[in-house]
């Protein structure tokens, strides 16, 4: 099994160091033929608006659509959660458009505000999962098909449709691996 993470900007290293403690082949995906290389790929945080910039003149974002409408898994965390929703409350942007879901960016506030707290996620275990939220955005909306597997303030900040999986926080912030774990086993 190879993950890829996506290389085009973001928490890259911290993704890639949690999948080689889990003994994952990774590869830093920067091209769009290396979308075909991959069982899987993790969308990492950094800042929406230049991933799809970036993607987009890379001629990437359109493989990366095809590859995840025909089953790529997918997990993203943060910013990659803006680029897979379907729509975007408060800003106008260019997204994927491949996650029945709405967002509002920056919604628990700006850098200065970024917080963490303990999220109860059944689907990894019964204790309680540290999620570091910067800048973070909110989902508003999910669509009848989208499951929700965790919630902060009674919003849902992991949610999953199909072959994606989606965190507003990150969790590559942590020692913790039970979510690259759990998307490993959407892999396989």
């Amino acid at each position: 099994m190879k993950i890829g993470v996506l290389g085009v900007q973001g928490d890259v290293r911290e993704h890639v160091e949690a999948l080689h403690k889990l003994g994952v082949e990774t590869l830093i995906v920067k091209l769009p033929e290396q979308l075909d290389m991959v069982d899987g790929l993790i969308l990492p945080g950094g800042e929406s608006t230049t991933m799809i910039r970036i993607l987009k003149e890379m001629d990437m974002d359109e493989k990366l659509v095809e590859r995840i409408n025909n089953g790529l898994p997918v997990f993203a965390t943060c910013a990659g959660v803006i680029l897979l929703a379907k729509r975007i409350k408060n800003y106008s942007q260019e997204k994927l458009g491949v996650l029945d879901i709405t967002v509002e960016r920056n919604a628990y506030g700006r850098q200065v505000e970024s917080f963490e707290t303990f999220v109860e996620i059944p689907a990894v275990g019964k204790d309680p999962f540290r999620a570091i939220f910067i800048r973070a955005p909110r989902i508003v909306e999910t669509g009848k098909n989208v499951e929700i597997l965790a919630t902060y303030d009674y919003d849902p900040v992991l949610v999953k449709e199909g072959n994606i999986l989606a965190c507003t926080f990150h969790p590559e912030l942590t020692d913790d691996l039970r979510l690259h774990r759990y998307f490993l086993e959407m892999v396989k």
